[in-house]
């Protein structure tokens, strides 16, 4: 081998060398520029977004692509129609007052119906002498005219004057310090509370506020594996414990602390779902929201009611409100079942305003309610 053959060998070698060297050189520096995970957060850099350092993800992986939820306002006016297919009441009474001239029998079947609908003795009571009254005094059973009288009813026992919106100001503490405002979500078993947390999530980050979730139904991995999707599809991170059967307040109270740090404007927390009979379960959810209340004052009470238990809901209500202070109702399953008069009979039985309706099992098919919107699609 001659003397420009090793020279030739020498120099390949030399420039395999720096190529190495280069290679290097520019994986560190990919590595060193790639931005944290929370840079996907709806609320980047501002309030909400999480400032803490985080190792880099893996070479090779893709950020999950956040979901824009559909904004709170729109949601009623195509849950209405929805609403309105499912309408059992409306179609019934409408059948009733379209025979023209009411018989007695035909006054028996319209109350009949009403209580049907669980809309409660008291109210069917004064919405049938208000009925039969007009009728008498305009002296005509026209049934254009007893629709309208029907829904004027119907409107006044739904109560549109009740304050439903959804306290999520930020509020300042005994302490002088600014914290999120927290709501406490409660129910029985099978009400449907985690999914209703979830898709509250996404109604409040469609309104651009940053939430954070507490996963306070420590005794069901399952609960708090549905809520951790339920965040990461919208960018919300959740506070869990990692010990199953964990204290539920402590998470709670973690939860609400996380939240301040975060800067976050709402704080909601998921609980297990207890019976209303069991007095040691409801005194737990008597120290959840006490334990809470340390961090944080609790802005909202909701309870997640299921619309087609009917009266056995308005037992379970009751006990909740003593228990933990309702201050709204969340009802679900409200299509599949003809008891929209639930509506009127918790607002009754508690005092407080039916705030949001499950009307789907799609995750925007939650809403606010909306009491005239209600009204005329059950009449439509």
């Amino acid at each position: 081998m001659t003397g420009q053959d090793y020279a030739l060998i020498a120099g390949l070698v030399v420039i395999l060398i720096l190529g190495l060297i280069a290679f290097v050189v520019g994986v560190r520096r990919s590595r060193s520029t790639q931005l944290p995970p929370d840079e996907t957060s709806p609320f980047p850099g501002g309030k909400g977004a999480d400032t803490r350092e985080r190792d880099a993800p893996p070479l090779g992986t893709t950020t999950p692509t956040l979901e824009r939820p559909e904004a709170a306002g729109t949601r009623f006016q195509r849950l209405k129609a929805r609403l309105s297919r499912s309408g059992a009441l409306g179609n019934t009474l409408l059948a009733i007052l379209s025979r023209g001239d009411l018989r007695e029998e035909d006054w028996e079947e319209i109350e009949e119906t009403l209580l049907m609908a669980d809309l409660g003795l008291g109210p069917t009571t004064e919405l049938m002498d208000h009925l039969r009254t007009e009728a008498k005094v305009l002296g005509t059973t026209d049934p254009e005219r007893i629709r309208e009288v029907l829904r004027a009813e119907l409107l006044r026992l739904v109560d549109p004057t009740m304050d439903r919106s959804l306290h999520v100001q930020e509020v300042v503490g005994d302490d002088g310090d600014k914290h999120p405002a927290s709501i406490l979500v409660v129910g029985v078993n099978g009400a449907g509370k985690t999914t209703t947390v979830g898709k509250l999530a996404r109604v409040l980050v469609a309104e651009d506020h940053s939430v954070v979730l507490g996963a306070a139904d420590t005794f069901r991995a399952a609960a708090v594996e549905q809520l951790a999707t339920w965040g990461e599809r919208v960018g919300v991170p959740v506070v869990k414990s990692d010990k199953e059967g964990a204290d539920p307040a402590s998470v709670a109270f973690e939860a609400v602390r996380q939240a301040a740090a975060d800067q976050a404007d709402v704080v909601l927390v998921d609980t297990a779902g207890r019976l209303q009979n069991k007095s040691h379960l409801m005194d737990e959810l008597g120290k959840i929201k006490r334990v809470m209340g340390r961090a944080a004052p609790v802005r909202e009470v909701l309870l997640v009611l299921d619309a087609t238990t009917g009266q056995n809901g308005m037992r379970q209500a009751q006990v909740f409100s003593d228990a933990v202070d309702v201050t709204g109702i969340v009802l679900t399953k409200l299509d599949g079942s003809a008891k929209g008069g639930i509506v009127v009979a918790v607002q009754r039985e508690l005092g407080v305003p039916v705030k949001f309706v499950g009307l789907g099992e799609g995750a925007d098919d939650l809403a606010p309610f909306d009491p005239e919107g209600f009204v005329d699609a059950i009449l439509a």
